[in-house]
């Protein structure tokens, strides 16, 4: 009997299951089982879900897809609006770009140390450079000094005794004519001329002067190109741009480019010619600090333009002396280059005298000697006359002490020549002051030509 009921509970629980599992695998259960089935990622739990639950799922589903969309709306015009529509704006002026800053202190001090927009003129201007220099470079040349000696056979031999620079000014249907300076072509026996091409040429010295320290070649002008453009060397200012051009240091480092600026105008300095430690003239040149070395005397100084504005001539060689530079102006060159190349020679106005200053004469000598009164304190002395010429016509004679020229005071033979070649000319009178045994006396002089 205990094992009928036992028997019969378990034919109950039997049938009880056999229920459940009919409306477990109902046509309902399956459809929402399928629809879970489809989510990806979604842990299903061990017991099946009744209808509720499965709802909420799907409301979930549902909710997910409608945020998509406008999440993918909004990607897709954003990348528009960055690509297509801001760099129109920009275009146009009416969003203006931001520049980011480095937030490090270094990336800061870097910032701080690069130059203003407002600068940006110079990237111009080096440009500008470039181009000035590209068309001026053919028409600088180098120049050689070539002198014969003997050997212990005495044969002639031709050695290089120097190199220079020079630039190209004029061409004509037969020849081509060259500045260079006359410390270049000094004691040459002959001549020639480098080209831009390194083609070389002989050159005929048609004339040089001295104290202007200028010289002016001829050359064949058939492979000549290129001739510089003459500027004007009165109207450039303090701090403009200055470009040299030439051979420092010889013919291997031709068409050397150095740039700088104007440090100064009208600045004089004294020459000495004959290595006496007197100075025998006192040139007008223009200072610069582009750097111009050996073998750059005789080319060309020139402005941003391209132009000629000077003949670069001498530097002070001191260990002790930076970016000081000098060059002849081109204003003051153009009237004895263009002597030079007619006549040969500068012509000027001539007294005939041999002078020195007073302040190379002890002073006990002036009283005993020269015999000069107190008043006198500067002047020039004669130390001899050249026989037939204009001061030997008007009495002057050794010993006179020539404190005057035309009303203005005579302390050195550089004051006597700044008279003499820069305010006179051939034929004109000149009113000369002059002590003699020391009495004071006055002459007129009419000058001659040397």
């Amino acid at each position: 009997m205990e094992k009928f009921n036992n028997d019969n509970e378990f034919q109950d629980d039997q049938e009880k299951e056999e229920e459940y599992s009919e409306e477990d695998y109902s046509e309902e259960n399956v459809e929402e089982t399928d629809s879970l089935d489809e989510v990806e990622d979604e842990e299903i739990p061990s017991e099946t879900l009744n209808e509720p639950e499965a709802s909420n799922l799907q409301r979930e589903e549902k909710k997910k897809k409608s945020w998509l969309i406008p999440i993918l709306l909004g990607v897709i015009i954003g990348v528009l609006l960055t690509t297509v529509a801001l760099p129109m704006m920009v275009d146009y002026g009416l969003v203006k770009p931001k520049v980011e800053e480095n937030e490090s202190s270094s990336s800061g001090a870097a910032n701080d140390s690069k130059p203003p927009v407002d600068k940006q003129i110079n990237v111009d201007v080096t440009s500008k450079v470039t181009e000035v220099v590209e068309e001026v470079l053919p028409a600088v040349v180098g120049v050689t000094n070539i002198q014969h000696q003997a050997d212990f056979w005495r044969q002639q031999t031709e050695n290089e005794a120097g190199t220079g620079s020079g630039v190209i000014y004029k061409k004509d249907d037969e020849h081509a004519y060259v500045i260079t300076n006359h410390h270049v072509i000094e004691q040459a026996d002959s001549l020639e001329v480098v080209l831009s091409d390194e083609t070389t040429v002989e050159a005929t010295l048609l004339g040089s002067d001295l104290f202007t320290d200028l010289a002016v070649l001829r050359i064949d002008g058939s492979q000549v190109d290129k001739v510089i453009e003459v500027g004007s060397s009165d109207s450039i200012k303090v701090g403009e741009p200055a470009i040299a051009i030439g051979n420092p240091l010889g013919h291997m480092f031709s068409g050397s480019v150095t740039q700088g600026v104007i440090s100064g105008t009208k600045r004089t300095i004294p020459l000495d010619f004959n290595q006496d430690g007197r100075a025998d003239w006192q040139a007008e040149v223009i200072q610069t600090d582009a750097a111009i070395n050996p073998g750059n005397s005789g080319g060309a100084l020139i402005n941003i333009e391209g132009q000629l504005i000077g003949i670069n001539s001498m530097k002070i060689n001191q260990t002790s002396v930076e970016g000081i530079g000098f060059a002849i102006p081109i204003d003051t060159a153009w009237p004895i280059i263009e002597e030079l190349e007619s006549t040969g020679e500068v012509i000027r106005p001539y007294l005939g005298v041999e002078i020195y200053s007073l302040d190379n004469v002890p002073k006990s000598e002036w009283s005993r000697t020269l015999k000069l009164p107190e008043e006198v304190d500067g002047g020039v002395y004669v130390w001899g006359v050249e026989p037939f010429s204009p001061a030997d016509e008007a009495g002057l004679t050794r010993l006179d002490v020539i404190t005057e020229l035309d009303g203005k005071e005579i302390n050195s033979s550089l004051d006597l020549r700044k008279v003499l070649y820069q305010e006179k000319k051939i034929g004109e009178e000149m009113d000369v002051v002059f002590y003699r045994e020391g009495e004071r006396r006055e002459v007129t002089i009419e000058l001659g030509s040397q």
